[in-house]
């Protein structure tokens, strides 16, 4: 039968040794991820449609989906530790399946995130908050660890997913950072990281600018 090779690892007493995974355990395994991700989608598109027809706006303007590769998965997993068992990796690593969704203004990432979380079948397991707490080089976004079922055709698999929801500034800001750490290779130059920090503030005052103004025309944005 044939195996991947370089999907995941076992603990031994020497360390991290390649273990060869049956190739259909694996994908049978991300594939599982894959039904959570088309699950939130279209949850999120349900919502995005239902406003824009009720007219309340659409406070979505574009949603990005991401499942992690294996070589990610497994560098991931060596990363922090974990041992590279398909049932450790499941119950450690929650960001396997990932979407990001891209608000017009502040209110609407939190006006998104509780609609989402609201609804019955979906379960809140974790929430960071980067925009009322912003990480120390700028970076804001509201990161939610969700849960939801995938009906098999034999059984019922909760499968988490991560939901980043943000501003188009701050999208904008953490796809140029990203770039720009990426040229470096993670060495930055102090100034640099200056820079970004101070960007990522302008950002900010963009964003509160933007929907103050927004407020003066339209009034308050619709929460439900």
């Amino acid at each position: 039968m044939t195996t991947d090779r370089s999907a995941l690892a076992r603990v031994t007493a020497g360390g991290l040794e390649p273990l060869r995974w049956q190739a259909d355990e694996l994908k049978h395994f991300m594939l599982v991820y894959k039904f959570g991700l088309a699950e939130i989608g279209t949850k999120i598109t349900i919502l995005a449609e239902e406003l824009a027809h009720r007219g309340r706006g659409n406070p979505i303007e574009h949603v990005n989906t991401r499942l992690k590769t294996v070589d990610s998965l497994t560098a991931k997993a060596e990363r922090i530790g974990c041992p590279q068992a398909l049932d450790v990796v499941r119950a450690r690593i929650r960001d396997i399946a990932g979407v990001r969704v891209v608000c017009s203004f502040v209110s609407d990432v939190y006006t998104v995130a509780d609609m989402l979380t609201r609804q019955q079948d979906v379960t809140l397991l974790q929430t960071k908050d980067y925009i009322a707490e912003p990480k120390s080089n700028g970076y804001r976004s509201l990161h939610l660890i969700v849960e939801i079922p995938v009906f098999l055709s034999d059984r019922v698999v909760t499968v988490p997913v991560e939901v980043q929801l943000r501003t188009v500034a701050m999208d904008f800001w953490a796809s140029l950072e990203h770039k720009i750490y990426y040229k470096y290779e993670e060495d930055v130059p102090a100034a640099l990281k200056d820079e970004l920090t101070a960007a990522a503030t302008d950002a900010a005052r963009l964003d509160e600018r933007m929907e103050r103004l927004h407020a003066q025309i339209h009034g308050p944005r619709w929460r439900p």
